[in-house]
């Protein structure tokens, strides 16, 4: 039995629960035993009884100014730990490195297995946003480190993530195993999906539809997107964001400060994957400037339905883009990220082609993720065993 191990899972959506969800979902279809170690979160039974594999949740309580996230207690969950202990796992893969991850670790350690860790999130950023004190952060950075360095093998889900990895002072060997998508979809039936939402939305003929999709945390440059569109205002857009975040309520107040009421419309969370697909087919630009982002699974979303993202210079994200070929990537500076929008807008061909190519370089199939994983896993467990004389 393969696990997945992660602190996040939908109901809560995030990029790194996606992907722990499609890696249960695709080793599933793929006839392997799998099982998903979690915390609870509200609204799970409805995730726990549509999924063909099983999911264990173990107790949490919600983090503070951090909403939707959760801090797991496995531990004091005794229902959970005693089917925790009867399970039998071949190899745990942690995504991960908290409460969940150390549940994968202290398995691998009980069964003699191996332990896989992805590295998805610059988790000094998330650090720095509740704990002021650099010395504590540096500390628990190294805590993130010494977790990973336990691992058998390391995973990034980017060539680029590798340099986050070394600047908080892991030294082992890193492995880069891409992340998928699961919106692929045939182009005649995206113009059908483009254009009924489109109509939903209320779009005009001659407007303009930009997207964000991603947490509502400032950490996103959520900020830089808003102050960026408040100086073209008057240009003919409409900008939609789907996601939901402990920074939601100030979001709002500061759309109405800068006078974008009228510009800007907030989805909250879409858990219906289609309605989703939909919303990014009717999108002409995804706008997505994050610098905490190390992958930016939704800009491989986007690319999916043949929306082209725009970037910044020397994000972690944006080196999968090439500009003007499958993407556009912008300076750090608010005044010509604005400028490239206003740019983009006047020309809907050059974003077509490039969103076209986009679907064609930077978007992959889960399904074909999970082949490569499932080969990786084989090697590992077969190292494994060689290792240590099993």
């Amino acid at each position: 039995m393969y696990g997945i191990f992660n602190d996040n899972f939908p109901p809560i959506l995030d990029g790194v629960a996606l992907t722990a969800q499609n890696y249960a979902y695709w080793l599933h279809e793929k006839g392997y035993d799998v099982r998903v170690i979690t915390p609870y979160a509200p609204n799970a039974d409805e995730v726990i009884n549509a999924a063909s594999y099983k999911i264990n949740r173990y107790i949490s309580v919600p983090i503070p100014f951090r909403h939707p996230y959760r801090y797991g207690m496995p531990h004091i969950d005794l229902p959970f730990m005693r089917n925790w202990m009867k399970m039998d796992f071949e190899l745990v893969h942690a995504h991960c490195p908290f409460t969940s991850g150390k549940l994968a670790y202290a398995a691998a350690q009980r069964q003699h297995i191996p332990m896989v860790a992805t590295f998805h999130s610059k988790y000094r950023q998330d650090f720095e946003h509740n704990v002021k004190s650099k010395l504590i952060v540096d500390q628990m950075v190294r805590h993130i480190i010494r977790f990973f360095e336990k691992a058998d093998e390391v995973w990034i889900p980017l060539p680029a993530v590798e340099e986050t990895l070394r600047e908080y002072g892991f030294k082992g060997h890193v492995e880069v195993v891409e992340n998928g998508n699961d919106f692929y979809t045939p182009t005649v039936q995206i113009e059908a999906m483009r254009a009924e939402m489109r109509e939903e939305l209320g779009l005009l003929p001659d407007e303009t539809m930009l997207l964000f999709v991603g947490q509502h945390t400032w950490e996103k440059n959520i900020g830089f997107i808003l102050d960026a569109l408040a100086l073209i205002k008057e240009k003919p857009f409409q900008l939609f964001m789907v996601g939901t975040g402990y920074a939601v309520r100030e979001i709002r107040h500061r759309i109405k400060l800068l006078g974008l009421s009228h510009k800007v419309t907030l989805l909250g969370n879409i858990h219906d994957r289609e309605r989703l697909k939909k919303i990014y087919a009717a999108a002409d630009l995804f706008i997505f400037p994050s610098l905490y982002d190390t992958c930016g699974l939704v800009v491989r979303e986007s690319a999916a339905m043949h929306t082209p993202s725009l970037m910044l210079a020397g994000s972690t994200a944006a080196t999968a883009i090439t500009d003007g070929a499958n993407g556009f990537v912008s300076p750090n500076s608010l005044d010509e990220y604005a400028t490239h929008i206003v740019s983009l807008m006047e020309h809907p061909e050059l974003l077509m082609r490039v969103g076209n190519k986009a679907s064609k370089t930077i978007s992959r199939s889960w399904e074909s993720v999970m082949e490569e994983v499932v080969l990786r896993y084989k090697d590992i467990q077969e190292s494994y065993k060689l290792k240590h004389g099993k």
